[in-house]
């Protein structure tokens, strides 16, 4: 399917299409929800949310390699991406990095703004010396370049039969929310690696520190302040769930069921916290196979009519990929 993938997208360059091909490989290996969801767009958009996946996978990566690198490596290693992203965002010789080359023809092809990609890497060196947050503002201000920047680097390659401006705010806090769905699913492994994520004023509100977490890591014990505050982030993220949905509608309506499945599919990840008694510090929640399944379905039932609608309408209804806008998105 790769290949045939990358003929719709017009990728005719060897280099590019292997470069492309490794995106998909880690797409398809680390992030197999949001590459199930990815499977429900037409095959000329797929490689271009591969190469926006796998950029922020190989970047996460290094900064998640505590086991085999030293902190001055993965340093070296982060700063060395950045080069190569900014020399071949501004036009430089082609990388020599596959997840580069792809991205930065991603993001020529589909006029991504160039603030996305910084503002992301700057999250990224944060991970290297950050280790909690001590307000949820504190956290929402890394998110914007670990995770909305996200959404809206994904919204040139979906489309909107709206402005991008007005999409854009929706984009973010879906790239948010996603991310705290991860955070509170991978609370232990987080802590594992000396890191917290649920901001300090939430956990601190149902009489929570870093030391109890610990505990419970370790021990394999529960609390029922733990549980309040991790019921209590939960909430949070559904609640930044809420503030993304209204944007699917303001999609092209060919992409919605991509992104509403990958919606419905990482939302199911908090059901399952919850159904498994928020025990995330002892075991990694996983959305069981016939729930991912039928969402699924119901995704390609949807990609069918989408599709057959877009055949009758006789003139495109999304504004241009990569066009130029009424306005300017914000962030």
């Amino acid at each position: 399917m790769t290949g045939r993938e990358l003929d719709a997208a017009g990728v005719t360059d060897p280099a590019l299409r292997a470069a492309y091909t490794r995106c998909r490989l880690l797409n398809a290996r680390h992030g197999r929800t949001y590459f199930l969801a990815t499977r429900l767009l037409p095959a000329d958009r797929r490689p271009a949310v591969h190469a926006l996946y796998g950029f922020a996978r190989w970047a996460d990566d290094i900064v998640d390699d505590t086991a085999d690198a030293t902190p001055a490596e993965r340093a070296a290693a982060l700063a060395r991406l950045d080069r190569l992203l900014r020399h071949a965002l501004t036009g430089g010789r082609p990388a020599a990095e596959p997840v580069v080359l792809a991205l930065a023809d991603t993001a020529a092809r589909y006029a991504i703004e160039p603030a996305h990609f910084t503002d992301f890497m700057a999250s990224m060196r944060a991970d290297l010396t950050v280790t909690d947050y001590a307000t949820y503002a504190d956290l929402r201000a890394y998110m914007h370049g670990s995770a909305a920047v996200i959404g809206l680097q994904m919204l040139p390659v979906l489309g909107t039969v709206t402005s991008r401006a007005l999409a854009a705010p929706h984009a973010a806090a879906l790239g948010v929310a996603f991310q705290l769905t991860n955070f509170l699913r991978d609370v232990g492994e987080d802590l594992d690696r000396g890191r917290v994520y649920l901001p300090a004023d939430l956990l601190a509100a149902h009489g929570v520190q870093r030391d109890l977490l610990l505990w419970s890591r370790r021990t394999g014990r529960h609390d029922t302040r733990i549980t309040a505050a991790l019921r209590a982030a939960e909430d949070l993220t559904r609640g930044v769930y809420r503030e993304a949905e209204p944007g699917l509608a303001m999609l092209d309506p060919v992409a919605r069921p991509c992104i509403r499945t990958a919606l419905l599919l990482y939302r199911s990840i908090l059901d399952t916290i919850a159904e498994g008694g928020y025990a995330v510090l002892h075991r990694r929640a996983v959305v069981p196979r016939r729930r991912r399944a039928a969402v699924a379905a119901d995704g390609l039932v949807r990609v069918l009519a989408a599709r057959l609608a877009a055949r009758r309408t006789p003139t495109p209804a999304t504004v241009p990929r990569g066009a130029a806008l009424d306005a300017k998105e914000p962030g």
